[in-house]
C-alpha cells in the first residue's frame, strides 16, 4: 500500500492538535515547526518547567518526558497507521518495531549503523522529565546513545507514531528550561543522527514497509 505524505508548516501546538482522520488511512506527517518549543508528555507536571522559561510549552497527549523542539535541529514525523491493518500490532511493547526498523534502515543507508531497542521500557532516573533519558520499544540507538524517539497515540481506529530524530542533541538547552536536571545529567543519553535531516527523511520515505 502507498503512503499519503504531508509537510505541514505549523506550530508545536498546532501540529500536535491535528486529529487523524476517522476512517484512517496510512499517512506520514512531516513538521516544520515555525518556533522552539518545549514539548511536555501528557501526564508531566507543569512544575518540571522552570519558572520564567521563555519558550513556548506545549503538551503532547502521549507519554513521556519533554523534548525540545528547535527548527532544523529535530526531524518530526508522525506516522499514522488504521486500526487491523497489516502494520497495526495490539500489542503497545511490539507496535513500534516496525517504525523502529524503518529508522534504522533509513540510517543504514546513509551509512549509520543504528540499533532498535525491542525490550521493556527502560527507565532512568532522569527519564520522567527528559524523554531522550528513557528507552521505549522500537526507539534507536546509536553506541547506547538515543538518536530516535517514539511516542504512541492510539484510538479504535488507528495508531499515531510520533517520531523525533535528532540532528543536534542540546543537553544544556534543555536542561536549562526544566527544574533540577544538571546539563551533565543527560549529556550522554542522546546523540545527533550525524547525517543532513532532509536526507535522513527521504531515507526513512524509502523505507518504509
Amino acid at each position: 500500500m502507498s503512503w499519503r505524505v504531508e509537510r505541514r508548516s505549523l506550530s508545536a501546538a498546532d501540529f500536535h492538535a491535528l486529529d487523524v482522520p476517522d476512517p484512517a488511512h496510512r499517512a506520514v506527517w512531516v513538521a516544520d515547526p515555525t518556533e522552539p518549543a518545549l514539548v511536555l508528555g501528557s501526564t508531566q507536571p507543569d512544575t518540571d518547567v522552570r519558572p520564567g522559561a521563555t519558550i513556548e510549552v506545549v503538551r503532547r497527549r502521549s507519554g513521556g518526558g519533554a523534548v525540545l523542539v528547535v527548527p532544523g535541529d529535530v526531524l518530526w514525523v508522525d506516522v499514522i497507521v488504521p486500526a487491523g491493518g497489516a502494520l497495526w500490532d495490539d500489542d503497545v511493547g511490539r507496535a513500534a518495531h516496525w517504525v523502529g526498523d524503518a529508522w534504522a534502515a533509513a540510517l543504514a543507508e546513509l551509512d549509520v549503523a543504528a540499533e532498535v531497542h525491542k525490550g521493556p521500557l527502560v527507565r532512568t532516573r532522569w527519564s520522567d522529565a527528559v524523554c531522550f533519558a528513557g528507552l521505549g520499544p522500537g526507539e534507536v540507538t546509536l553506541q547506547g546513545r538515543k538518536v530516535v524517539g517514539i511516542s504512541q497515540r492510539r484510538t479504535r481506529g488507528s495508531a499515531r507514531f510520533q517520531c523525533a530524530a535528532l540532528g543536534r542533541w542540546d543537553p544544556d538547552a534543555l536542561a536549562n528550561l526544566l527544574v533540577d536536571v544538571p546539563p551533565a545529567a543527560v549529556a550522554d543519553v542522546a546523540t545527533s543522527a550525524g547525517v543532513p535531516l532532509d536526507a535522513l527523511l527521504a531515507a526513512f520515505l524509502r523505507h518504509l514497509p
